[in-house]
């Protein structure tokens, strides 16, 4: 998260913006994020400039030669702010809604109805300003700037449509450890957080990922997939990905469970926080869907499509609400049962209910599972976050408590998790034993508390005590009068 100088620079080109008039938060952020994308494509283009230099090799860069003049470290240059104006609305923007050229390109897609909407050269000026001062190279600082930028969003949280905080995201990506074979998913993805992270995973855990070209081209044409209802999101989307590496996703508009998207059997990892209480077209809900689980609820109906569109051996690591976990209702109970009996089940972890502040307080957990067709569920791990790093109201503000790495090394140690007891953070629950409780996934179903004894004095040594103190009492409040009287 970005806090004191950083945070207070933001706000202030924030308030920039609705100064000079724009005050939809949807708008501010798109338009604030054209400048910050307009700024890392020349921090990438400088980066790869001295790479090649240092290698000794010829750089094909984004900026052709008659183009220069269209990069940040430029026209931020320009004496005059009407001239960069100019330049900015004029050649600029043009310049990056055409720049991936291919038509049918996610990028060219989103970006086609990108307008420019700052107003004025002063204002323009001032933002181009404040955002040159903020410290954008590092990969977690442009990604909380993100983040900061979209928790001030109004209307966060209708629909559904709170944003993952990145360490869960992170923390996610780090379980299910993608590999450069993945084809990866989030077909709720907003701005992208899951794609951007497993991409992030994979160049830090893969060296050779961009020196077996059938792994490059993987990389960047056909392994990142994502889908969302919203066009802003998916021109931020798009955006982001972009600036992280990303030559090619595949991202598109569409509601992901409507009976439109066919897609079935065609990925290997499913990343996602999709929404809780998303509004619901039924009739266009999949029939498909529906029978898995006959809902109105969109957590299990994302659920469903989870399965579907998964391959087999292919596996899922995704946020619900609590109530997916022990909810009642005969679709919660279909839902627990197909994953349990028809897949293979592996870990539920409890987080603590602070984890979406400020945006909600809603109790959730991570449900990691694997597609399999034929079950395979027989030892379930359980695990009761606490922490998460950061205060659970709505301030949250780092603290030393942290369960995340705890959760990373017992997850990829679960042999070592077999001798553990239920009075422990994690533990087993064998998959009898959730049939017998109805298929119920709830922590607090199968973690045991220890009970300390706790020893009393007897009745009459207490009341001994409680006369001995009021005697005391007594005396003192006599010896308190006397020196008042004297």
């Amino acid at each position: 998260m970005i806090t004191g100088e950083i945070r207070s620079k933001v706000d202030k080109i924030w308030e920039t913006f609705w100064t000079g008039g724009i005050t939809n938060p949807l708008t501010v952020i798109e338009q604030f994020t054209y400048l910050l994308f307009i700024k890392g494509l020349d921090e990438q283009e400088t980066t790869k400039e001295q790479e090649a230099e240092f290698l000794g090799m010829e750089h094909q860069g984004l900026f052709p030669k008659d183009k220069e003049h269209l990069r940040w470290s430029r026209f931020k240059q320009l004496g005059s702010s009407e001239e960069m104006y100019e330049i900015v609305s004029k050649e600029v923007f043009p310049f990056i809604k055409n720049l991936h050229g291919k038509e049918d390109s996610a990028y060219s897609k989103y970006m086609n109805d990108a307008m420019f909407m700052i107003p004025t050269a002063n204002m323009l000026s001032k933002i181009v300003d404040g955002i040159d001062n903020i410290p954008m190279k590092d990969r977690d600082t442009k990604g909380d700037l993100y983040e900061y930028l979209l928790s001030k969003v109004a209307t966060s949280g209708t629909n559904g449509q709170f944003r993952t905080p990145r360490h869960i995201i992170d923390m996610m990506v780090e379980l299910m450890k993608p590999t450069p074979e993945d084809i990866i998913i989030d077909p709720a993805m907003g701005s992208a957080g899951f794609l951007v992270s497993a991409a992030e995973y994979l160049r830090n855990n893969n060296n050779d990922l961009f020196l077996v070209q059938g792994l490059k081209e993987h990389f960047n044409n056909t392994m990142f997939y994502g889908n969302d209802m919203d066009r802003t999101m998916l021109r931020i989307g798009a955006m982001n990905m972009m600036l992280h590496g990303i030559d090619n996703p595949n991202i598109d508009y569409r509601d992901s469970l409507a009976e439109v998207n066919k897609d079935k059997e065609q990925y290997t990892l499913v990343l996602a926080n999709p929404p809780f209480k998303g509004s619901l077209d039924e009739e266009g809900v999949s029939n498909e869907l529906l029978k898995l689980t006959k809902t109105k609820k969109t957590e299990l109906l994302f659920l469903a499509l989870f399965i579907r569109i998964l391959k087999a051996g292919g596996r899922a690591a995704v946020v619900v609400p609590d109530g997916v976990l022990f909810g009642s209702s005969k679709a919660h109970k279909q839902i627990r049962k197909e994953i349990i009996d028809t897949h293979k089940l592996e870990a539920i972890i409890k987080m603590p209910s602070g984890v979406f502040k400020p945006y909600a307080g809603v109790s959730t957990a991570i449900i990691i599972f694997t597609k399999t067709g034929a079950g395979g569920t027989d030892n379930v791990w359980f695990y009761d976050m606490k922490a998460d790093g950061y205060s659970l109201d709505d301030k949250r503000t780092p603290i030393y408590s942290n369960d995340i790495e705890d959760i990373i090394a017992r997850f990829g140690n679960l042999q070592g998790e077999l001798e553990r007891k239920r009075t422990e953070q994690s533990f087993f629950v064998k998959v009898d034993e959730l049939r017998e409780n109805d298929y119920d996934l709830s922590i607090n179903k199968y973690k045991e508390i220890e009970y300390e004894e706790a020893e009393y004095k007897a009745p009459k040594e207490i009341i001994a005590d409680l006369q001995q103190l009021e005697s005391e009492i007594q005396y003192g409040l006599n010896n308190l009068q006397k020196l008042l009287e004297e």
